[in-house]
C-alpha cells in the first residue's frame, strides 16, 4: 500500500487530526486523494472483504462529501452529479481510511429519486441535498399528470455511469439505491400532506403508491437489470417506517406497495428494503384520548405485534435480518429470528451514537462503545455459526453479517469509529 494511512487504524488517526484542523493532516489527505482520484490506487478497491469474519461497513457518502469539499472546494451538487469516477474513487478511498473492508456505495437516495421526476431540490456546499418542502411537485389535483420518468435524464444517467464505474473498478455486483414508493410519494407530495391523506383517504395513497411503482420504479429497475442482471436493488423507505406512520399503516400502505412490486416482477427476488425503523412502537401503549389526534408519529401503535411486524419486514428483506439503532428492541430477539430463518444478522450503529457533538464524557463513551461493539459482534457470530450448522451455504454478501454504520459524517467521532471497527476486526473471526 503506497500510503500507510490506508491501513487500520492509521487512516482514522489521520482523519481525527484533520477534524481537529491540523494543516499537516489536511495536506496528507490531499496527497492521498490526489493519487486516488487520479486512478493510482484502483488496485486496492477490488479486494473482497474476508468471508471468515464479521464485517463493518456503512453509509459514508456525507462524510466523503465533507472531505472533498474541504480538500478541493467541490460542492454537493458537483460531487454527487459532476464526475461519477471521482465519486466512486472518493468513497472507496474513504472506506479504506475508515478501516472498513466491506465495500458499500450509496448516494442521497431520497433526493435523487425525486429529483429525477422534476422535484425542486435544495443543494448546499457540504451537506447532503434534499427536496424543497416548500415547493412540492405534486398535489391531489395533479398527481396523475406527472411527466413520465426520463431514463436519459441527468439523475438516471449519473447513476448508470456511477454503477458502471463501480463495477469496473471493483468487479463487484452493483446495487441500485432508490426511494421506495411511500418515501418517494412523501418527497413529491410533501410529508405532512401525505400524512393527512393517509389519515383521511388511505385508498388514495395506495393508488398513488401503485402509480409510482408502475410508472417510475418498475421501468427504472427494468433498465438497471438490463445492464446488470446479477445486481441488486435496495429501496429506502424511512418515511414509511412504523416509527413515523405506525405499524398498521406500514403494513397496509408502505410495505404493501413493496410486496406488490416484488411479487409481480421477474426480478423481485433481487429487490429488498432494510431500513424500516422503530420496532419498539409495537410495544407502546396508546395514550388516553390519542385516537382523535394523529400526527406523523406513532399512528395505531398497538395494532400489530412485534412478531407480526418482523414477519412483514422479513417479507421484503429476505436475505438477512437487521436491527437498527432506532428499533430499541433487545438484540437477542433479532438473533433468535435470524437463526430461525437461517439468514445472517446485521446490527446498526445510529448516527447519534457516533456524533462528536453528543459526547458528554469521552472516556465513558469509549467504554460504552467498546462494550456495545463486543455485544454486536458476538451476536452476529452466534447467528453465523448457528445457521451454518443448520444448512446455510455462504455465497458472498450478506454472509457472515455486518456491523452497519447508518450514517457517517464529518461530525462523527473517529475515536468511537476506531473502537467499533477495531472490535469487528479483532473479535470478528468465526
Amino acid at each position: 500500500m503506497p500510503f500507510d494511512e490506508l491501513t487500520f487504524p492509521a487512516g482514522l488517526h489521520l482523519l481525527s487530526r484533520w477534524q481537529s484542523k491540523d494543516p499537516e493532516a489536511r495536506e496528507r489527505l490531499k496527497d492521498i486523494f490526489d493519487a486516488g482520484l487520479g486512478g493510482q490506487l484502483d488496485e486496492a478497491f477490488s479486494k473482497p472483504a474476508p468471508e471468515d469474519a464479521v464485517h463493518a461497513c456503512g453509509s459514508i457518502d456525507l462524510m466523503t462529501l465533507g472531505l472533498i469539499f474541504d480538500l478541493y472546494g467541490v460542492t454537493a451538487e458537483e460531487f454527487y452529479k459532476g464526475d461519477p469516477e471521482r465519486y466512486v474513487r472518493a468513497v472507496m478511498l474513504n472506506l479504506k481510511l475508515l478501516g472498513m473492508r466491506k465495500v458499500y456505495l450509496s448516494w442521497p437516495v431520497y433526493g435523487f429519486t425525486a429529483e429525477a421526476l422534476g422535484q425542486k431540490m435544495i443543494y448546499s456546499d457540504r451537506f447532503s441535498p434534499g427536496t424543497d418542502p416548500e415547493d412540492v411537485l405534486l398535489d391531489a389535483d395533479n398527481w396523475q399528470d406527472r411527466p413520465p420518468l426520463d431514463l436519459t435524464g441527468v439523475i438516471p444517467r449519473v447513476l448508470d455511469e456511477t454503477l458502471a464505474c463501480y463495477r469496473r473498478l471493483t468487479g463487484f455486483k452493483p446495487v441500485l439505491h432508490l426511494s421506495a414508493p411511500y418515501s418517494l410519494a412523501a418527497d413529491l407530495y410533501g410529508q405532512e400532506h401525505l400524512i393527512g391523506a393517509l389519515t383521511h383517504d388511505p385508498e388514495f395513497v395506495n393508488r398513488f403508491l401503485d402509480d409510482l411503482a408502475d410508472t417510475v420504479l418498475k421501468p427504472w429497475i427494468d433498465h438497471f437489470f438490463s445492464q446488470h442482471p446479477h445486481g441488486w436493488v435496495e429501496l429506502s423507505d424511512a418515511s414509511g417506517s412504523p416509527f413515523f406512520i405506525g405499524p398498521r399503516n406500514s403494513r397496509d400502505v408502505a410495505i404493501r406497495s413493496i410486496q406488490r412490486l416484488v411479487d409481480e416482477s421477474p426480478w423481485g427476488r433481487r429487490v429488498y428494503i432494510a431500513n424500516y425503523r422503530g420496532d419498539y412502537v409495537t410495544q407502546a401503549k396508546k395514550r388516553a384520548g390519542s385516537s382523535r389526534r394523529r400526527s406523523s408519529h406513532a399512528v395505531e401503535t398497538e395494532s400489530l405485534s412485534l412478531e407480526q411486524l418482523f414477519d412483514l419486514k422479513n417479507s421484503v428483506c429476505r436475505d438477512y435480518v437487521i436491527q437498527l439503532a432506532d428499533d430499541r428492541i433487545p438484540t437477542p430477539f433479532y438473533v433468535e429470528k435470524a437463526i430461525e430463518r437461517c439468514i445472517p444478522l446485521f446490527v446498526g450503529i445510529g448516527a447519534t451514537q457516533i456524533d462528536r457533538n453528543s459526547i458528554a464524557d469521552l472516556e465513558t463513551a469509549l467504554r460504552d462503545t467498546r462494550e456495545m461493539s463486543i455485544e454486536h459482534v458476538e451476536a452476529i457470530k452466534t447467528v453465523a455459526r448457528a445457521i451454518v450448522d443448520n444448512g446455510y451455504e455462504p455465497d458472498g454478501p450478506p454472509w457472515p453479517g455486518t456491523v452497519y454504520f447508518e450514517d457517517v459524517s464529518a461530525e462523527s467521532k473517529f475515536e468511537l469509529i476506531e473502537v467499533i471497527v477495531g472490535t469487528v476486526r479483532n473479535e470478528g473471526a468465526l
